[in-house]
Formats: structure tokens, C-alpha cells, sequence
């Protein structure tokens, strides 16, 4: 028996398991619990595809567990989590628990992404589209944006139901949008040849050291934003 080979599919299983418990956090609106388990997860969606290469052992198998492990941490959490912000804004229309139901647009938009993502060669060294694991980290951190915030605006906008359907629309948009980001691989083991991964690095540990949990929609928001002046001016 092969042990080289389940090894990344065992990875692959256990980034699965941490969207599972990341769902019953949520479902208890333990949001820091659930942000920790989805960072896990996706740590560990990384290093499956890592190892597989390591090990030579990447299999078709393998691609598919990936994305079904995916859907579950980075398609139903970030979905439930904005129909959880939904059902729990205080208006009128958000009483009817039916609106709610719309955050998880996010799910849906995240699934085709997902399965377009398998079929499509163009995304072998860089992403075309937010991919699913930064748009999770921008939706899951929502909330603890919310909790940790002294900014009355910012906890208005961020309870307000329009917002955060605006929000999930864009999720959706981002994700499937035909907009080049760049890989955040390292071309080569230097900084000269990787200077567009060096200074999103740079800043986004800055981001995160001075705001926090409001770092990380910045952290997202900036990729996106750099993506977009490389290909317009860069052309890296």
C-alpha cells in the first residue's frame, strides 16, 4: 500500500473537517471560532497541493476532493455567515427571515467558481477571478469587524441589509469577474524577480499589525485593487 499517496487527500479531508466545524460555530455566532477554523482550512488547502507536487502523487482524485473540501470551507461558511449578519440586522425587512436566505448568493457564486475554476487552463500559474479562499476571509471577517469596531459608521453600514446585499454581489461579481490577479507565488527564490508578491506582502502585514480585523478586508481589497494596476500599467 502507497501511504505517499493519501497523504494529500488526508489534508485535503481535514481542510473539510474545519469548514464542518467552522459551520457549527457560526450556527452559534462564535464568528473568532469560525474565522480560526476557516484560516485553518485554508492553510491547509494550500499545503495539500504542495505535497502532492512534493510527493508526486497529485492525482485527478485529488483535484476533486480539493474542490468539494472548497465548497464546504470556502462556499457554505462564507454564506452562512452573511445569512447570519442578515437575519440578525434590526429592521423591518430583515424580520422576515426569508431575506436572509439571499447572503447565500455567495455559496452559489462560490460553487461556479469552483467548478469553472477545474475546467479552466488558464489558471494554472494566476487566478482569474477573486479566488474562493480571499473572498472567504473578506466575508468572515465582516462580523469581527463589526464586534471590534468603535466607529459608529462602520457599525452601521455593516448592519444595514442593502450593504451587506451589496456586499454579497459583489462577492459574486468578484468572483467570477473576468479581472487577471496575480499569482502570490514566488517566481523565484529572490525579491528582485517577485516585486509585486513583495510589496502585497509588505503592506499586508502592515494592514493587519495596524488595523487588525479590519486589516484583512483591506488585505483583500488592496490585491484586487494591484491586480488591477498591473494589468493596466504593469503588465507583469
Amino acid at each position: 500500500m502507497n501511504i505517499k499517496k493519501h497523504i494529500p487527500n488526508s489534508i485535503t479531508l481535514l481542510n473539510l473537517l474545519c469548514g464542518c466545524i467552522a459551520i457549527v460555530f457560526v450556527a452559534k455566532l462564535d464568528y473568532e471560532m469560525a474565522f480560526y477554523f476557516v484560516s485553518l482550512g485554508i492553510f491547509l488547502d494550500f499545503f495539500d497541493g504542495f505535497f502532492a507536487r512534493l510527493l508526486n502523487v497529485a492525482s485527478p482524485l485529488g483535484l476533486q476532493l480539493d474542490s468539494l473540501a472548497d465548497m464546504v470551507t470556502s462556499g457554505v461558511v462564507p454564506g452562512f455567515v452573511m445569512y447570519s449578519m442578515l437575519l440578525n440586522c434590526q429592521n423591518e425587512i430583515s424580520e422576515n427571515p426569508l431575506f436572509a436566505f439571499l447572503g447565500f448568493i455567495i455559496t452559489l457564486g462560490s460553487c461556479y467558481r469552483l467548478a469553472n475554476f477545474n475546467i479552466d487552463t488558464r489558471q494554472t500559474n494566476s487566478f482569474i477571478g477573486l479566488p474562493t479562499p480571499a473572498n472567504t476571509l473578506f466575508i468572515i471577517s465582516l462580523p469581527l469587524v463589526l464586534k471590534y469596531t468603535d466607529s459608529l459608521f462602520i457599525m452601521e453600514v455593516l448592519t444595514n441589509q442593502w450593504v451587506l446585499l451589496l456586499i454579497s454581489a459583489c462577492s459574486v461579481y468578484l468572483l467570477n469577474a473576468e479581472i487577471p490577479l496575480f499569482s502570490l507565488k514566488f517566481k523565484k527564490l529572490n525579491l528582485r524577480d517577485n516585486p509585486l508578491q513583495v510589496a502585497f506582502l509588505f503592506f499586508s502585514i502592515l494592514f493587519l499589525l495596524v488595523f487588525q480585523y479590519m486589516g484583512i478586508p483591506i488585505v483583500i481589497g488592496f490585491y484586487v485593487f494591484l491586480s488591477v494596476i498591473n494589468n493596466r500599467f504593469i503588465k507583469n
